[in-house]
């Protein structure tokens, strides 16, 4: 079971880390993040349509896939978009000792060079959260579209982020072959809507989440 939208009563419980990214700004603006890439067969996809309105983004990048795609990792660079760490082998924090856990980190940290981090599945212990929130700026998210949900329709994940994200939300997609017939009709559709309402679409950096305005959380397992 997952929540669509993260509570803001969520939110506010775990001040430490990142939800959504409030700051003023000209035009109202969404966060999208893609998990779990690079990929050849959908993440230069994605690129293509994020150009076509200028948009920014960030790219939470399993380190298996970096390692092996690392010019697909370029070309997310390139274009000006911003990559975190999603651990070297997609760990689930929960079910995973934290001195394994924190190597794999560190094991992907070092290949991107980057200080923004996200667990996988959003899940950490919190004998883990106190440690990573020292070395890293950790970004959860305030929608989740649902494109990993074999149950959910392409229209389903449309609506789940329409009906849910306002200005600085975090919204979650995955550029993974998992979620690539969802991503392929969802993320046009995305683009054009919020572009019509006058939205800009920005990556997010340590500084930006760093501002006095950002608000922040994480979602922990009860030890």
């Amino acid at each position: 079971m997952y929540l669509i939208k993260t509570p803001r009563v969520i939110q506010k419980l775990f001040p430490t880390f990142h939800w959504r990214a409030e700051h003023a700004t000209a035009q109202p603006t969404l966060y999208l993040t893609f998990d779990d890439g690079p990929i050849p067969q959908l993440t230069p996809w994605v690129l293509e349509q994020l150009a076509q309105y200028d948009a920014k983004a960030t790219f939470f990048c399993v380190g298996n896939n970096v390692r092996r795609y690392s010019s697909v990792l370029q070309a997310v660079v390139d274009a000006g978009h911003t990559v975190g760490n999603h651990t070297m082998h997609h760990l689930d924090g929960w079910k995973t000792d934290n001195v394994p856990y924190f190597h794999d980190v560190r094991h992907c940290a070092k290949q991107l060079k980057t200080t923004l981090f996200r667990p996988p599945y959003g899940r950490l212990k919190p004998s883990q959260a106190q440690f990573l929130q020292r070395h890293y700026e950790i970004v959860m998210w305030d929608v989740l579209s649902g494109d990993f949900d074999p149950e959910l329709t392409p229209d389903d994940c449309f609506d789940n982020v329409v009906n849910n994200a306002r200005p600085g939300s975090i919204v979650v997609l995955h550029d993974s072959l998992k979620a690539e017939e969802k991503v392929r009709n969802v993320l046009p559709r995305l683009l054009a809507h919020y572009h019509k309402l006058g939205y800009v679409f920005d990556r997010l950096t340590p500084e930006l989440l760093t501002q006095p305005a950002a608000l922040s959380d994480v979602q922990l397992k009860t030890a």
